[in-house]
């Protein structure tokens, strides 16, 4: 992890032992008596600070990112994240689903709207309201974002709320390209979840010409 990357995240991150949601608290005590080997704790950004893509997913799976201590790494979702985003130029390196794999992002970096793990993997509304404000932070702090590219409706209406604007303005649509008033582009796709690519709601193809239209705007705007 580079200087840069572990400075903006420690700023924006919630305290390690954060106690913002009391629900979320008590189940990360729990998991870390019954763990006490995994991170246990609010899951930090990963990638550089001066990335112009910023990806933002729901929160941290249990056995994944809350156990690695790195988003998106150490479950199904992940698998299919990091492999798109190396396949696009995205990504270096080889993801192992470990924190201490070769992964690099390129450009790219990425972030939940929630940043400890819920119980069945479902924050409520009220923790997604009180860690709200470490996104608004997150947005307002890297200097070159260009697109915003959120993984289901709760990401959706996360970063909407954070930039100032009602989640019911603007509906979700897998694919949807969004112009926010501040010149963010904000682009949907469903969450890459273990569900939603079981029952076909998500193909890997269907998220492939997503993260290709991003790509591909990005290199536009060079």
């Amino acid at each position: 992890m580079d200087a840069m990357t572990h400075d903006i995240s420690t700023a924006l991150a919630p305290e390690h032992d954060c106690v913002l949601c009391p629900r979320l608290a008590a189940y990360r005590t729990t998991n870390a008596a019954a763990n006490p080997g995994w991170f246990n704790a609010p899951v930090p950004s990963f990638g550089p600070a001066s990335a112009r893509l910023l990806v933002v997913g729901m929160a941290p799976g249990l056995k994944g990112a809350n156990r690695t201590g790195r988003p998106f790494t150490g479950d199904y979702a992940g698998a299919l994240l990091y492999s798109t985003l190396l396949r696009f130029g995205r990504a270096e390196g080889s993801y192992e689903a470990m924190a201490s794999d070769t992964l690099r992002l390129v450009d790219t970096r990425i972030t939940n709207a929630v940043r400890c793990a819920p119980p069945h993997n479902l924050p409520e509304p009220a923790e997604v309201t009180a860690c709200n404000q470490y996104l608004a932070s997150e947005l307002a702090a890297l200097p070159n974002l260009k697109v915003v590219l959120v993984l289901g409706v709760l990401a959706h209406a996360a970063v909407l709320r954070a930039c100032g604007i009602p989640p019911t303005r603007i509906r979700f649509g897998h694919g949807a390209v969004h112009q926010l008033p501040d010149g963010l582009l904000m682009i949907d796709s469903y969450h890459v979840s273990r569900y939603n690519t079981s029952t076909r709601r998500l193909t890997p193809e269907m998220f492939e010409a997503v993260v290709l239209d991003v790509v591909r705007r990005l290199d536009a705007d060079a």
